[in-house]
């Protein structure tokens, strides 16, 4: 299988926002690589599954492709490899994002232990994991681990050239962690140079800049600035819609614009908002 060809197809229905296509090409794909015993690619494409399944909110098929290619890769052995950590990683973002915390932490510790074994402690791959586990445990109410595992991520993501966007992220997630703590000048500190990086970036924008907008939302909204507040949550609004089309998080997005509204005694706004987040919901589940 050319997996090359692949990544080329899949990446332009992304680049064409045709997210309908993105399924039935997926599993095509993965039928195909079975066919063939192609297990490299078998592997990718599962990884490919885990990710798109989890930003559309198809949490069960995200839990299926999880479970499939992790049997696969203990069955190859490959339960000590880089690869294996990455797969973990990924089922683990789609067990928290569905709100399974517990087994999403548990598959984060295994990553890491796999990762201690074999990486270097500077190793960029770590960055990415500790912002993943900061997420987390914040959501878990471990604000002070959530804000240890922050400031690791930083301090690889800092020394990356081009990591401007990933340094903005982190810092926006950082600062949110000490609203949360009561530490507010530091956290006005570290959104002022994340919105700082952010608009270095441009118009050049990724899949993740919308969990970034929507972080600087939050911390607007902590700081009772409620216009900046709902500013950001639409530019977040917009982006979730063009990477990953109607889903829930683009639903959580609008009800959270519906409450700067209601801060901004827009009601009319409100209700539209608080529709289309019913509308979204009722079409996911």
């Amino acid at each position: 299988m050319n997996v090359d060809k692949f990544y080329e197809t899949l990446d332009s229905y992304f680049a064409k926002q045709e997210i309908g296509q993105v399924d039935p090409f997926l599993v095509s794909s993965l039928e195909q690589a079975k066919t063939e015993e192609d297990y490299g690619a078998y592997i990718s494409i599962c990884n490919e599954m885990i990710g798109f399944y989890r930003s559309v909110s198809a949490f069960e098929k995200a839990y299926a492709a999880a479970e499939d290619v992790l049997l696969l890769m203990e069955e190859l052995q490959m339960e000590h490899t880089e690869h294996f950590a990455t797969t973990l990683l990924n089922a683990a973002t789609a067990y928290r994002a569905a709100g399974d915390y517990e087994t999403a932490l548990r598959f984060y510790k295994q990553s890491l232990q796999i990762y201690d074994a074999i990486l270097s402690p500077q190793d960029y791959r770590y960055a990415g994991l500790y912002n993943n586990m900061s997420i987390l445990l914040e959501k878990m109410n471990e604000n002070e681990e959530a804000i240890a595992y922050a400031k690791k991520a930083l301090e690889i993501i800092e020394t990356l050239k081009g990591g401007e966007m990933e340094t903005a992220t982190t810092l926006t997630n950082l600062a949110l962690l000490y609203f949360k703590v009561s530490q507010a000048q530091k956290a006005k500190e570290l959104l002022e140079k994340a919105l700082s990086l952010f608009g270095q970036s441009g118009e050049n924008t990724d899949a993740h800049y919308s969990g970034a907008l929507a972080g600087v939302a939050e911390a607007w909204y902590r700081m009772e600035d409620y216009e900046k507040a709902l500013e950001y949550y639409e530019k977040a609004l917009q982006e979730v819609k063009l990477h990953f089309g109607e889903n829930m998080s683009y639903a959580i997005l609008c009800e959270n614009c519906a409450a700067v509204c209601e801060r901004l005694g827009e009601a009319a706004k409100q209700k539209n908002y608080l529709d289309e987040a019913k509308k979204v919901k009722s079409l996911i589940q």
